[in-house]
């Protein structure tokens, strides 16, 4: 019998491939995931065919896009919903110019200057409000808005309850989107003796920028279809209001509620129509900021 002299090293056994039991692991797991997002997917594209089946008649006949129903009688099948799309548009772009530099700011502030009371505090409050209700928020604007300080239902108000819903999105994605920045890059800015807030804002924010634009376009895309804010804080208008302030101004989700009590053809088209219209709508501001965040995501 061969002796093994003791300083000769011991090999470590070579494994040539994986077992058989982690190879069925492995093919479990693939089979079990792909399974479920495949039933995953049928509801969505069941839901996507529906409406798209049921309203191309509507979107893709003349004047869709560009008329609203001023003088159009509930049977008719005509005019459009040029009226809904500005009014969808314009609140959902007010609550963004409300909201985006607010939640900027206060994003900032808790990754940056945290933690401390004051950020936990606000931390807590963010995740309050990112689990308040649509209807809350729109009898929260409606309490204090219309009813205490007076002021009339309008397109305003229903942005001031957006911007409640919009506020803790962008809040969170700002937040997190700063913390995956390095901090090499913030040291290096330091040691060269340029100011906190100057890194912030020429280094940190920059860099955090594409992520930051998603979820920004993300909490737009969000509120554009929320329907509790405008069936409670604005009256339903068959003609274009470019007056925010004051009058009743139509959106495409307060268009389908009106239009469901509609009991002729005409409702029922226009119902499916509007519905697809969202549906295009959304999806041009998730495209929209998918090209932005490639844009700012290009090396300079």
């Amino acid at each position: 019998m061969r002796s093994v002299a003791l300083d000769q090293p011991v090999k470590a056994p070579v494994f040539r491939g994986i077992s058989i039991g982690r190879r069925l692991k492995n093919a479990f797991a693939t089979t079990l995931f792909f399974t479920s997002f495949l039933i995953a997917m049928v509801p969505l594209v069941w839901l996507l065919w529906v409406v798209v089946k049921r309203g191309w008649y509507a979107v893709t006949r003349a004047g869709w896009w560009t008329h609203s129903l001023r003088g159009v009688l509930p049977e008719q099948f005509a005019g459009g919903v040029y009226h809904a799309i500005y009014g969808t548009v314009v609140q959902a772009t007010v609550a963004a110019i409300l909201a985006v530099p607010l939640g900027l700011m206060v994003g900032v502030y808790l990754a940056e200057y945290g933690p401390d009371r004051l950020t936990r505090l606000t931390t807590f409050m963010v995740d309050v409000l990112a689990g308040v209700p649509s209807i809350v928020a729109a009898l929260f604007i409606f309490s204090l808005w219309i009813a205490t300080l007076g002021f009339e239902q309008s397109a305003f108000a229903v942005s001031l309850a957006l911007v409640l819903l919009m506020l803790p999105i962008v809040v969170r994605a700002t937040e997190e989107m700063l913390k995956l920045v390095p901090d090499e890059l913030r040291e290096a800015s330091y040691a060269l003796g340029i100011p906190k807030w100057k890194t912030i804002v020429r280094i940190v924010i920059p860099t955090a920028l594409p992520g930051i634009i998603s979820g920004v376009f993300l909490s737009i895309a969000r509120i554009i279809g929320e329907t509790a804010p405008v069936l409670v804080l604005v009256g339903y208008s068959r003609s274009i209001n470019y007056d925010i302030f004051n009058g009743n101004m139509a959106s495409l989700p307060l268009l389908i509620y009106t239009e469901l009590d509609n009991p002729e053809h005409a409702g029922y088209l226009r119902v499916w129509g509007a519905a697809l219209t969202l549906i295009v709508v959304v999806a041009a501001v998730n495209l929209v900021a998918g090209g932005i965040r490639v844009f700012a995501s290009r090396p300079r």
